[in-house]
């Protein structure tokens, strides 16, 4: 491949202004050929034999677009400075006191200082009204202090060509939730956060049955005063590892606490919904942690001071004959590209500085890694599949499969080379559903030689290393116009239009001119909200964190049946759901191009991507 693979200026403009490193005596990257050099030499190091075979296999990886490792590892690998290569963390329980509140501002502000989005859940801040029994106050909320995180984030990175991502968390049984979900309300209010309510099996069963649903908060934290009603429940809480006495707040109506999550999720797009009993029945460490939070995109759920290190195989750089009978996914070809990404990002884990000791532990405990694709849609249309059909499902799935099974086949022999993850119990870990579900040799395997990452795959938005890859589709979405126009920012923060073509559609007109497209040309607008979910729902078992996704729903769509997308997530299997709908509220970062049609943001911007 030549020394600069861009086909398309923003694809240059992306490198420039994100991923280039500029030192400050003038040196630094002369070419994108330089980045990858400088991040391959920077992973290999980690190795403490055959450096130079592993430097070339990463550099190989990186230069043809194959591999599109998360974008703190593009900016930050050998660079020298004091930043993180991990993406995202979710950081710590808040601490319901002041002293607590602040520290947890000031680790998120540490964090973010190094490049890091974070996740919260804010479940733990005693509800507004309650009593502050120690200084004889009120209580004035979750949803108070974190405006405090909002203007920090403003403050912190509000000059910056990446600006910084949050999460905010609250369960949909903490008595301010109705407070949460309509926090968004007014445009610009907390526009740094993504939102998500942590949703319970018990909840889903109390909507269906339309019954009453207590709103709670645990005992010990409202200084050991039963509140309004008195009674006392049981529930898991952020915080406890096991279940703990909570105190009745009040009761609503569960339909009528859905509704209300649905109605602002269809003006506003937000609040996203996880499935957090799921998210831990499934996860691998379930033996030993509770999760109540994700990153801010909702791909890696993570415990406390988890860390997401993420990188995804471009499948378009996979396909065989593009655009005729013969076309192919090169599924060899993609576990032995597989086979190196795992052995990469492994090595991202020792070659990164943390910000927090807390995160440090935990990353080196795991060894989390997160391996994805992107470019789904745009590898289907050169196979001529339409994204809503049957097989276009199959080969996703088979794609993620041959990616899962070379991830976990390849870890067994790093545990062989360099041990297994700190955190593993064999026996746990080997009864864990997701591990159930793997092919016998590499249950077999496991057992027998250990394992060196704890989880191995999932699914990222990838809207800021897509364009990076001369504009592929993002992630598992479908194409969303195949010609708009897109604001980004420069280094210096200066916004500038580019008007975009799709990666696929390019390369039919550079074989076949203005020949019609052919059937598997479909973007977002010509797909139900149906699809987008059997699609996700078809790759999820095969991902071991979770998905980021964004379901497009269009304007005028009804909201009775916008509510039953949530519901058919859920009967799925999914983790969590997020849509798009166009409003007034969030407007969009991307504008049609000729001939097309206006796109919506997702769950993040590109200033705010978490790639």
């Amino acid at each position: 491949m030549t020394e600069a693979p861009f086909e398309i200026p923003i694809s240059q403009h992306i490198w420039d202004s994100r991923y280039r490193y500029r030192a400050p005596d003038g040196r630094g990257d002369r070419s994108v050929l330089d980045s990858w050099q400088r991040v391959a030499a920077a992973l290999a190091a980690v190795e403490k034999a055959d450096r130079s075979r592993w430097e070339r296999d990463f550099l190989d990886l990186l230069q043809d677009l194959r591999f599109l490792p998360g974008g703190r590892i593009l900016a930050g690998a050998g660079t020298g400075q004091d930043v993180t290569l991990f993406n995202c963390f979710v950081m710590g329980p808040v601490e319901d006191s002041m002293e607590g509140i602040f520290d947890a501002l000031k680790e998120g502000a540490l964090t973010m200082q190094q490049g890091g989005g974070v996740g919260y859940d804010f479940s733990t801040l005693r509800p507004e009204g309650a009593p502050a029994w120690r200084v004889g106050g009120v209580a004035s909320g979750p949803v108070s202090f974190m405006r405090i995180w909002d203007r920090m984030c403003e403050t912190l990175l509000s000059t910056a060509a990446r600006r910084g991502a949050m999460m905010a968390i609250l369960r949909c049984d903490h008595p301010d939730i109705e407070t949460f979900i309509d926090a968004k309300r007014c445009s610009g209010e907390l526009h740094n956060f993504n939102l998500s309510v942590l949703v319970s099996d018990d909840f889903m069963q109390a909507v269906a049955q339309d019954a009453a649903w207590p709103l709670v908060f645990p005992v010990d934290g409202l200084g050991g005063r039963a509140q309004r009603v008195g009674e006392e429940l049981l529930r898991s809480w952020p915080g406890h590892l096991e279940p703990v006495p909570c105190a009745v707040w009040r009761e609503v109506s569960a339909r009528a606490l859905w509704q209300k999550i649905m109605r602002a999720t269809y003006e506003r797009a937000e609040p996203g919904v996880l499935f957090i009993d799921r998210i831990n029945r499934e996860n691998n460490l379930g033996y030993r942690e509770q999760i109540s939070a994700t990153n801010p995109c909702g791909e890696i759920p993570l415990p406390p001071y988890g860390a997401c290190n993420l990188g995804s195989l471009n499948l378009t750089r996979f396909v065989r004959e593009p655009f005729n009978d013969e076309a192919v996914l090169d599924l060899d070809a993609l576990a032995r590209a597989s086979r190196v990404a795992v052995r990469l990002l492994d090595n991202v884990i020792d070659a990164s500085r943390f910000p927090l000791e807390a995160q440090r532990r935990q990353a080196l405990g795991s060894r989390r890694i997160g391996l994805g694709i992107t470019g789904l849609a745009d590898s289907l249309i050169m196979l001529g599949l339409h994204y809503g059909s049957p097989r276009a499902r199959e080969i996703a799935a088979e794609a993620m499969r041959t990616i899962c099974h070379a991830a976990y086949r390849t870890s067994i022999t790093l545990a062989e080379e360099k041990d297994s993850f700190p955190f593993l119990d064999r026996e746990a870990y080997l009864q864990r559903p997701f591990i159930q579900a793997l092919p016998q040799d590499i249950r077999d395997g496991i057992a027998a030689r250990g394992l060196r990452n704890s989880h191995l795959t999932a699914i990222a938005p990838t809207g800021t290393i897509s364009l990076l890859a001369n504009n592929v589709s993002s992630g598992i979405e479908p194409v969303f116009d195949f010609a708009y126009r897109r604001q980004v920012r420069d280094h210096a923060g200066a916004s500038t239009q580019y008007e975009l073509s799709d990666y696929a559609l390019r390369h039919w007109r550079e074989l076949f001119g203005d020949r019609a497209l052919h059937a598997s040309f479909v973007d977002s607008h010509d797909l139900s909200p149906r699809d987008h979910l059997e699609m996700q729902a078809a790759l999820q078992p095969h991902v071991d964190n979770a998905i980021s996704k964004t379901i497009n729903i269009p304007a005028d769509y009804d909201f009775e049946s916008f509510r039953s997308v949530y519901h058919q997530a859920y009967r799925l299997g999914l983790k969590g759901c997020t849509t798009y709908r166009p409003n007034a509220i969030t407007g969009s970062v991307l504008e049609a191009g000729e001939g097309g049609q206006a796109a919506g943001s997702s769950c993040c911007g590109l200033d705010r991507s978490d790639d």
